[in-house]
């Protein structure tokens, strides 16, 4: 019999939680999360170089793309839909691939996982080259799905990152980087949308993130490329001009209605005391980098 992934082993700290109250159920929960942020310590090397291969990836006009099954896809799903009104990205610049498709975001469609035919549907219609990042993304490391996605996109040159909680993952084999926050048993045997899932989200926040401030999407720690569609980014973006350009809310206002709301346009334009022309070229210039443009 093959030995259970660690994700699936009963956790000895939970043992009896039928029996607790419910705050000692959320204490104990808790108590588990906090394993979560130190196992994710330990791996923050090969982060690092997948955060450095997404930015690689979008400066030669390639794209990220996650693909799991059931919580792992919804996650994946989640984080590649937060990047349009986060940094102002393309569509499609990041994208997310669930087993199923999108009518397994909302209902669970268990058996997709084994498929090694939705893999390969998926993958394709992904059609990846090698300016490309693709993310495998498992709890136990071994659905069917995922490996045939990694395989394909290997196939492919594209560059491939696994994501598992199990140390003895099988989509390791087909990945160029391997990150593995080993958390532990779940508080729920076998649960791993708990400790596992949080450590996805994790992870692939720092991803995303990481790269988009590595090309540049960022100043200092701004969303710089916010894009101003709904009253609460309005009113964001128009912060922003107020405090990194050191000008008062109405100038920052005229500033941003002269640079087509684009915030970086904005910010250049008053502290150049340039037109939206020039400072779209200055921006143009220096790789859409604030920093470099008036620092």
């Amino acid at each position: 019999m093959e030995k259970p992934a660690l994700t699936e082993l009963a956790n000895p700290d939970t043992r009896d939680i039928d029996l607790m109250s419910a705050e000692d159920i959320a204490r104990a929960i808790n108590n588990e999360d906090k394993k979560v942020a130190l196992a994710i310590e330990k791996v923050l090397p090969q982060i690092g170089q997948a955060i450095e291969a997404a930015a690689q990836a979008f400066r030669q006009g390639g794209r990220l793309a996650y693909f799991g099954a059931g919580t792992s896809g919804r996650i994946g799903v989640l984080d590649a839909s937060e990047c349009w009104p986060t940094f102002g990205v393309e569509h499609g610049m990041v994208q997310g691939f669930i087993a199923g498709g999108d009518d397994a975001l909302r209902l669970s469609v268990e058996n997709s996982e084994d498929s090694e035919a939705l893999g390969l549907q998926d993958i394709a219609a992904f059609a990846p080259s090698s300016n490309d990042v693709v993310v495998g993304i498992s709890a136990n490391g071994a659905p069917r799905y995922v490996l045939s996605v990694l395989q394909e996109a290997k196939k492919s040159g594209a560059t491939t990152i696994a994501l598992s909680s199990n140390p003895q993952a099988k989509i390791a084999e087909f990945a160029d980087i391997f990150i593995n926050p080993v958390v532990g048993q779940e508080a729920i045997t076998g649960s791993s949308r708990m400790k596992s899932g949080t450590a996805q989200k994790m992870v692939l926040n720092m991803i995303s993130t990481g790269a988009m401030i590595r090309i540049g999407k960022t100043y200092k720690n701004y969303m710089i490329d916010v894009r101003m569609v709904n009253e609460k980014l309005i009113e964001r973006g128009t912060r922003f001009v107020e405090e990194i350009a050191s000008v008062s809310r109405s100038d920052a206002q005229k500033y941003l209605a002269s640079g087509g709301n684009n915030v970086k346009t904005a910010c250049v334009m008053a502290l150049k005391g340039c037109s939206r022309q020039e400072a779209q070229s200055l921006l143009s210039a220096n790789q859409g980098i604030l920093r470099k443009v008036i620092d």
